[in-house]
């Protein structure tokens, strides 16, 4: 019996096999059955049909990046109108500024009459300057030192939180990079909410954390509290976990130390990274107004960005000179690390 029950299986085995391994009849396509005129009108068709789809979808994508360059460019100018006509109406004579907007100044609160009006008469805006002067600018440079002692604040404070800020946050975001355990992590995700919470919320501990310290009315209420920010940090660290892993265990193989890969892999790897990040640094704090009116007040210690304001109670040419000067680090700085900037934000991931 078991004789006769493996050859039956050994039967259906050999007949499975049999049908494993027997060939499938070619499957007969569309085209392939189509007479040789058909068939020729058919591939005719297809081509026009999908000519015609290629050439929608090119013009559909020419017409919205033209759109798309319409609106940038728009966008920009809108941008550039204030700064050009800043630039421009700085070189204007005192009376000539006084009499295309001397009605808007003396119509806002704080004019003539000490409070905001309606204005009497309609304004003669005329933006380029009939009769270039810098008699304001001599006035602003030579004859107001208090402007430029405020200039000069304005570096103190803004210089070392940047280069501060910039030598915190590549230390930090190479170990939070390189030495990823559960605590760490912790502390970076405790970063993270730091850096969504709104400005003044932390305003007020650091305020309470200076009086404690003894350094209110000194530029190091400013400077600590901005060397230690969260962004650069948060950014930074995105970064660097961008970069390959491998390079790291290849200079380790090498006998490279942790300083040495610091040094010669991950920061030239981030430089881009970096430049971005003390551009918008630079901007963010130079134009800082709510730290300095709280933690500083002694006038003469402030900077520039607070007093600025003030610049034109007396004389509306002097503002315009004024702002041109306060506008030109911020310029300089952009223009001198534009590729940087637009690098460094696509890579870390900015929106």
């Amino acid at each position: 019996m078991d004789s006769d029950l493996r050859r039956i299986r050994r039967l259906q085995a050999t007949k499975a096999r049999r049908n494993v391994y027997r060939e499938t009849p070619e499957a007969q396509s569309y085209v392939s059955s189509l007479s040789p005129d058909k068939r020729i009108k058919f591939m005719s068709e297809a081509r026009a049909a999908n000519a015609r789809s290629l050439r929608s979808r090119e013009i559909k994508s020419k017409i919205f990046t033209v759109l798309g360059v319409m609106i940038i460019s728009v966008a920009a100018i809108l941008a550039l109108i204030p700064i050009f006509f800043t630039f421009l109406d700085s070189f204007m004579s005192s009376s000539e500024i006084t009499g295309n907007y001397g009605v808007i100044f003396q119509s806002l609160p704080g004019g003539s009459s000490g409070a905001a009006q309606f204005i009497s008469r309609r304004p003669q805006l005329q933006f380029i300057p009939q009769e270039v002067s810098v008699e304001q600018y001599k006035n602003l440079l030579f004859m107001t030192p208090s402007y430029l002692f405020k200039y000069w604040n304005s570096i103190l404070l803004t210089v070392p939180i940047v280069a501060g800020q910039l030598i915190v946050a590549c230390l930090a975001s190479y170990s939070f990079t390189r030495y990823r355990r559960k605590r760490r992590e912790v502390l970076f995700f405790f970063y993270i909410i730091l850096m969504l919470m709104p400005f003044q919320v932390t305003l007020v501990p650091n305020y309470l954390i200076s009086d404690k310290l003894g350094i209110i009315d000194t530029p190091w209420s400013i400077i600590l509290p901005g060397v230690f920010s969260t962004f650069s940090i948060y950014l930074l660290t995105k970064y660097m976990r961008r970069i390959p892993t491998a390079y790291i265990d290849a200079a380790r193989i090498d006998g490279a130390g942790e300083w040495q890969i610091f040094a010669r892999i991950i920061m030239p790897n981030c430089r881009s990274a970096v430049v971005a990040m003390a551009i918008l640094l630079f901007i963010d704090y130079w134009n800082m107004v709510e730290q300095p009116l709280i933690m500083l007040s002694d006038e003469s210690a402030r900077p520039l960005s607070v007093f600025l304001a003030q610049v034109n109670t007396d004389e509306i040419g002097m503002a315009f000179a004024a702002c041109a000067l306060y506008m030109l680090p911020p310029l300089l700085v952009f223009l001198r690390g534009e590729e940087q900037l637009v690098e460094g934000i696509s890579q870390s991931g900015i929106k």
